[in-house]
């Protein structure tokens, strides 16, 4: 799983902001807000929007020794409730946020989007890429394509100039993805996540980008 924003993830213990702009001159409200959440299909998943049948194995999967090792703590069932209703306010508010995956047999995968950093750093404003997914599903290549398809609705239906991606040091997992999606890092803008402790095991973050490619995207993904 990607690290996502953590005060997304536990704002009653690190704070939420939001930022007023996306990289160059984008104002976020600027950005036409659908009415319902787009959906995105693959070859292999349909990223859509959240339902009450999802929240159960979303607390599942937010307790699952494996996703959390990455993160500071497990969440309890109210606080994936609370997640998973951030995370539908945040399309509310910009058209865009962390849709669910499912697969073509309609198994809750996890999920995979975009979303708006709400800390300060050398790299905001900014929009990040970030996913997380059921340790079931790990290794089959659901992270990569389903990036790639909210990539592609980023740089082709958003017009952003550039997403970001940032995790913890150790994440060697995570860290492959960004890379499969074309994302590459400079060590010069790996930081010291300003919602973690210093000295925590996590703290250490290093930042990948991208910024759009020079010819259109042919990758298969299309609106549904």
């Amino acid at each position: 799983m990607a690290e996502t924003e953590l005060s997304l993830i536990f704002p009653q213990r690190f704070g939420d902001s939001v930022h007023g702009r996306l990289p160059g001159d984008h104002v976020l409200t600027s950005i036409a807000v659908p009415s319902t959440t787009p959906e995105l299909k693959t070859e292999r998943l349909l990223l859509r929007g959240w339902r009450a049948s999802d929240r159960g194995p979303f607390a599942a999967m937010n307790a699952e020794p494996q996703v959390v090792e990455q993160l500071p703590a497990a969440l309890s069932r109210p606080e994936s409730d609370a997640l998973a209703d951030r995370i539908e306010a945040h399309f509310k508010m910009h058209g865009f946020g962390f849709w669910v995956i499912e697969t073509v047999n309609t198994e809750f995968v996890g999920f995979v989007g975009l979303a708006v950093p709400t800390f300060k750093s050398h790299f905001s404003p900014a929009v990040e890429i970030g996913w997380r997914l059921n340790p079931k599903h790990w290794g089959q290549g659901y992270a990569t394509e389903g990036g790639r398809a909210a990539l592609e609705y980023a740089f082709e239906q958003l017009d952003l100039e550039e997403i970001v991606s940032f995790t913890a040091t150790e994440n060697r997992r995570s860290r492959g993805v960004m890379e499969r999606l074309g994302m590459s890092r400079d060590p010069a803008d790996d930081f010291d996540h300003p919602q973690l402790p210093p000295e925590h095991r996590l703290s250490r973050h290093v930042l990948y980008r991208i910024d759009p490619p020079r010819a259109p995207l042919v990758s298969g993904v299309r609106l549904v």
